[in-house]
């Protein structure tokens, strides 16, 4: 079974604008890390937003977890998170919050109106947004002898490995990050070294 480890998130902050019928629908895009960061950003958001009439939104939080919400904030159900949403299943985003203020301009918009209007705000704060992609990862901690430590670190190298941490002292403790795709195989190479501890973190 192969290993997904690598999802897209927003690296900086977009917003978008859609007007409709003198309604204005405001975007913001951002990533967020888990629900007490969306908790502490709804209330910026609000805060920024204050005298807006709706604050509806979505987000989606990490790629095993499959954690996810939205909210119509007192708009007819289903027809402001749920399009949200749907524009972040969409872009295939992971760990991405997007909130769609609205300003009510006098005319209602009906409920395929308000579908309308909160996809393409949810689409162009996500299209302005900067994305970038990131891997999900293992921690692995190596301990060996002193001697031992040339040898590990060449292959550390060869396997393009990331040192977080490392300790050179009589037991030389070396603390690597690995792709969750090649945990095993990192695993298992260091397993034929007899001088050599491996523990996963």
């Amino acid at each position: 079974m192969e290993i997904v480890d690598t999802y897209t998130t927003i690296l900086t902050q977009g917003e978008g604008l859609y007007k409709e019928k003198g309604s204005k629908f405001i975007s913001i895009a951002t990533a967020v890390q888990d629900e007490q960061d969306f908790k502490e950003q709804m209330i910026g958001i609000k805060k920024r937003f204050y005298d807006a009439r709706h604050h509806c939104y979505a987000y989606r939080l990490g790629l095993e977890d499959n954690v996810f919400r939205s909210s119509d904030d007192g708009e007819p159900s289903g027809s402001a998170g749920k399009p949200i949403l749907n524009q972040i299943y969409s872009y295939e985003m992971y760990h991405t919050l997007v909130v769609v203020v609205r300003y009510f301009g006098g005319t209602k918009l009906g409920v395929s109106g308000l579908v309308n209007a909160y996809k393409t705000a949810a689409r162009e704060a996500i299209d302005s947004a900067k994305t970038e992609v990131r891997y999900l990862t293992d921690f692995i901690q190596i301990t060996c002898d002193y001697p031992h430590v040339d040898q590990l670190m060449r292959f550390v190298r060869e396997e393009n490995l990331t040192v977080v941490n490392q300790v050179f002292e009589m037991n030389c403790v070396l603390q690597v990050e690995v792709k969750k795709s090649l945990t095993e195989n990192i695993l298992e190479k260091l397993g034929f070294w007899h001088e050599i501890k491996v523990n996963k973190l």
